[in-house]
């Protein structure tokens, strides 16, 4: 193992998901389709829900914000009751279409997920390492926290129906971006004073190079993640680790 949780003096491990704890394939070869697919169906069916109002709401300011910055976004997510459902798909869908991390949709696309896992046909995916890095780094007395665009709903689900059982057990904070964007150093400082650790004493993992320098930035310990099949990024100074097992 090349990086000492306890030599370093790391308190808490933040991870990211896609390619660093969970496969790049799994994210948008099951779980994006499977929530383009769903997506009409489920607001049809839930656009009244109480739970939906928080995200339907954000959606509606950022189709704003697009309009205003001159983007040419589908129809208005507050079209009349009878057009709504498909009104806000075709915005959601229009956003999917770009990659955007907008907090709207990841907050949709979480309730998708959530209900494909509690049925059943969604389970989530990670490496095989990461069960047993999770215990280690735990017994460690490291504090284990995730980071991602995903909503926490959407990260807290995924982990708990892996192959590998529930993995929450180990997890003892979610942040996605409503605590910030991934690559502003404001959002690591966020979240070191939400764990209550310095950033030095904190390690981020993930396998985006902006991601790392903002944390950096903040002042936090931070390591490349490389798995297979990532994509190939140029070589950043940062120290790299191919799977948890170089990380003790």
């Amino acid at each position: 193992m090349r990086f000492q949780l306890g030599e370093r003096g790391i308190q808490a491990v933040l991870l990211d998901i896609e390619g660093t704890t969970t496969p790049i394939a799994f994210v948008y070869e099951v779980l994006f389709p499977f929530a383009r697919k769903a997506l009409r169906s489920y607001l049809r069916e839930h656009l009244e829900a109480p739970d939906l109002r928080e995200p339907l709401r954000q959606l509606h300011e950022e189709w704003i914000r697009d309009l205003e910055h001159g983007a040419p976004p589908p129809a208005s997510s507050n079209a009349p009751r009878d057009r709504r459902a498909d009104s806000v798909a075709a915005y959601a869908e229009w956003l999917m279409d770009r990659d955007r991390k907008a907090s709207g949709l990841k907050a949709l696309q979480g309730r998708i997920w959530a209900e494909g896992y509690q049925e059943g046909v969604l389970r989530g995916d990670v490496f095989p390492d990461v069960p047993a890095a999770f215990d280690r780094w735990s017994a460690a007395g490291a504090r284990l926290a995730i980071f991602s665009s995903g909503s926490v709903l959407a990260q807290q689900m995924l982990f708990r129906t892996t192959t590998f059982g529930d993995l929450t057990r180990w997890i003892s904070a979610y942040f996605d971006t409503s605590v910030g964007p991934k690559i502003s150093a404001d959002s690591y400082r966020a979240i070191a004073t939400a764990l209550r650790c310095p950033p030095g004493q904190i390690v981020f993992i993930s396998d985006t190079a902006a991601e790392l320098a903002a944390a950096r930035a903040a002042g936090c310990a931070v390591l490349m993640c490389r798995r297979p099949g990532n994509r190939d990024v140029p070589q950043e100074d940062f120290a790299t680790i191919h799977d948890f097992s170089e990380v003790g």
